[in-house]
């Protein structure tokens, strides 16, 4: 098994070095960064819209098409699962340029996951970033139910997701909710506590937390850091 958190050191300790360069020669002018708690709320009042079935659609015009075809200021950058029903833009009500969203099965964090996160935030300059995780996960499910099997037989992707299912089969409860919510909040402690952005997050720049999203409710729930 390819260790994550010397995976997630890599990527991230590289991408702050291509940052700083692109910084040096020259970066584009750019809007000033949203406080991570503003943004935050935003998402979290899209979410009550979204969920109440009063979206409001916002920033889908095509002004805002011909503004952000100029450059993109993501307030926030998202890690969410693959699933069809987990959109972050539909789920938190935002516009086109909102978010910088990553989405990949089980939304686990691989080394490219990592790179593009990092990049949204020391080059789009988002201060926060949400892992969200979501009920009824297929890749969860799969992951349960081959946990027994050699790293060999099960891939990737259900190879990440192996210490959050552990964790969830001494758990009461649901054993899929709970190694869904295992395995944001696995991915949260490691992105959190790795080189730059850990030393981002100390001083106040950045923020990062888990959410899971209620298939059923439509409603995104923090989680307990």
């Amino acid at each position: 098994m390819i260790n994550r958190k010397l995976a997630i050191t890599v990527a991230v300790t590289g991408l702050f070095m291509a940052a700083s360069i692109i910084r040096a020669i020259g970066a584009p002018s750019m809007v000033p960064p949203v406080s991570a708690a503003v943004s935050l709320q935003r998402l979290l009042d899209g979410n009550r819209r979204f969920a109440a079935g009063k979206m409001e659609h916002p920033r889908q015009t095509t002004a805002r098409r011909d503004e952000v075809s100029k450059g993109q200021y993501p307030f926030a950058a998202v890690l969410a699962c693959s699933d069809s029903r987990t959109a972050p833009e539909i789920v938190f009500d935002q516009g086109l340029g909102d978010l910088f969203v990553v989405r990949v099965a089980g939304n686990v964090a691989d080394h490219l996951v990592i790179e593009s996160l990092d990049y949204a935030v020391t080059h789009l300059h988002a201060r926060l970033l949400v892992v969200m995780g979501h009920t009824h996960c297929g890749a969860i499910k799969a992951a349960v139910e081959g946990h027994d099997q050699p790293d060999e037989d099960v891939g990737p992707m259900l190879r990440e997701l192996k210490p959050a299912v552990a964790a969830a089969k001494s758990m009461q409860g649901n054993v899929f909710d709970n190694a869904s919510r295992e395995n944001v909040m696995l991915i949260v402690k490691d992105l959190s506590s790795e080189g730059p952005l850990a030393a981002m997050i100390k001083s106040g720049e950045l923020k990062i937390v888990g959410a899971m999203y209620d298939i059923d409710t439509g409603k995104v729930t923090l989680l307990d850091q």
